[in-house]
């Protein structure tokens, strides 16, 4: 149901569809360093991870997400895969709404848990060589219990194609980073 309703919202916003922000661009590949710091005294992880996201079209987009952890002082790795489709909408000349929803699964030792992520919030250029984006979102699967979240993230520009890209992920029971270069075309 959640997921049909934000699939109709989206395509009843698409006759008022306007083109990506002034300096926001939805084609990129980056890698990097990503780590977790669990709380009720789980081990914390860390490990890399890629993402990347394509435009198709002048507000939709596809985007997809792969990290893989190693909890501390153990051998047990958990690995994370995500991909989805996101919506944008220009509000100013700098600044888009975008809206994301995905797939998400996680691998586990032994399991598979599969679940969807539904987001919302402001992505921008805040400067001309600076572009940030604040996000909420709701996280749930059949295999695990729902949460919502928040995001954080920048981008230094050091020229048109490269640059340097971080995020965080705030949710009720941990905190998730990711930290690495960005290639944008």
């Amino acid at each position: 149901m959640k997921k049909s309703l934000l699939a109709l919202t989206l395509l009843a916003a698409a006759p008022f569809a306007a083109s990506a922000a002034e300096g926001v661009s939805y084609n990129y590949v980056e890698g990097g360093y990503t780590a977790t710091n669990l709380s009720d005294g789980l081990p914390d992880a860390d490990g890399w991870g890629v993402k990347g996201s394509v435009a198709i079209a002048p507000n939709f987009h596809l985007f997809g997400d792969y990290t893989t952890q190693e909890f501390d002082d153990t051998n047990v790795d958990i690995d994370n895969y995500r991909f989805g489709v996101g919506y944008n909408h220009e509000i100013s000349q700098r600044a888009d709404l975008i809206t994301r929803v995905a797939y998400e699964r996680y691998k586990v030792p032994g399991d598979h848990l599969n679940g969807y992520s539904a987001e919302v919030g402001v992505r921008g250029a805040i400067a001309p060589k600076f572009e940030g984006f604040a996000t909420v979102g709701y996280e749930d699967g059949s295999d695990f219990d729902g949460d919502f979240y928040g995001r954080l993230g920048a981008q230094v520009k050091f020229n048109q194609n490269w640059g340097l890209s971080g995020d965080v992920k705030f949710a009720d029971n941990d905190t998730q980073w990711f930290v690495g270069p960005r290639f944008t075309w």
